[in-house]
């Protein structure tokens, strides 16, 4: 719960537009300069300085919120300021990001990059995603969208989380020290997990040598997840079917990395959730989160300094 602001009025900051405005009003806010503030909408995703500096030079200012999930930059200036609400967007673009991350196992099971790079008629090849063995490290949003697409290939899904709680459509729910086990033998894993200092490389040479041959890799969360040098070797080696990386490390990946190159990976440019994607629904959580800051109610993806995320 926050404390009521009736009529509230909020920057945004440090670019704003018509339909930011338009979400604002909808939740019976006002658009205001920083001075007047007693909440922003901080619209760079990566711009922890600036807004460092507005909070310093307006400490009216009592709820920032941030435009996308991942709240890693970010991270320094939030546990700098602890009597501020803080929110985010985490939740709001599983729907694109799931689709998508579903979208590259699909691809990658029935070889269409291989097809899409030929110029003449191959012989076939792929496989199916029936009955797959499949791991999800992650549980949040995202991870229950792929998990809500995947049931009818009845794949069996393992979902690594930190709170190993029951999952609907879950086979099993494993906690962080049951990583090893939840990947030895799987034919895929997909990573949908928040970048924290404990999941930084949580894929290494190691784990990619636990899964089945043939396996793919599926990530749309963040590209240091994965340990890039080890990806690299265990596709060129041939033990991995495949990896489908919409994040990489580094980002963007420079022209010519092993990976533009590689046979069996398939690379797209950080698009699980596009601009055109992503504004009505950051919309709806803008005017969702100002309502609740005007009534006193509780804010949607809150973000917790400890937990990271």
């Amino acid at each position: 719960m926050t404390e009521p602001h009736p009529a509230p009025r909020l920057a945004t900051q440090p670019r704003t537009s018509d339909w930011i405005g338009a979400a604002v009003a909808a939740g019976g806010g006002s658009v205001v300069e920083p001075a007047d503030a007693t909440g922003v909408v901080w619209t760079d995703p990566a711009g922890p300085d600036a807004l460092a500096d507005l909070l310093a030079a307006h400490p009216a200012i009592d709820w920032v919120q941030l435009p996308w999930a991942g709240v890693e930059p970010y991270l320094d200036v939030i546990r700098a300021k602890p009597g501020r609400t803080w929110s985010c967007a985490k939740g709001v673009y599983s729907d694109p990001v799931g689709e998508h991350a579903v979208a590259l196992l699909l691809a990658g099971f029935r070889d269409l990059h291989r097809f899409a790079r030929q110029d003449t008629w191959v012989r076939g090849s792929g496989r199916n995603l029936f009955g797959a063995k499949v791991v999800l490290l992650g549980g949040g949003g995202i991870a229950q969208v792929v998990i809500d697409l995947l049931a009818p290939f009845r794949t069996e899904i393992t979902v690594v989380r930190n709170t190993p709680a029951p999952m609907a459509g879950v086979d099993r729910v494993l906690g962080p020290d049951a990583l090893h086990r939840a990947l030895d033998g799987a034919d895929a894993v997909v990573l949908a997990l928040p970048l924290v200092a404990g999941t930084r490389h949580v894929l290494g040479a190691e784990e990619l040598a636990l899964l089945a041959p043939g396996a793919w890799v599926v990530n749309v969360a963040r590209g240091e997840h994965i340990d890039t040098d080890a990806l690299v070797a265990a596709l060129e080696g041939g033990h991995l079917g495949g990896a489908a990386l919409d994040v990489t490390d580094p980002e963007p990946l420079p022209d010519g990395h092993p990976l533009w190159s590689a046979p069996n990976a398939i690379i797209t440019p950080h698009t699980g959730n596009t601009a055109a994607m992503a504004r009505p629904l950051l919309s709806a959580r803008i005017t969702e989160n100002v309502r609740a800051y005007a009534s006193g109610g509780d804010l949607v993806g809150l973000i917790d300094a400890d937990l990271g995320y």
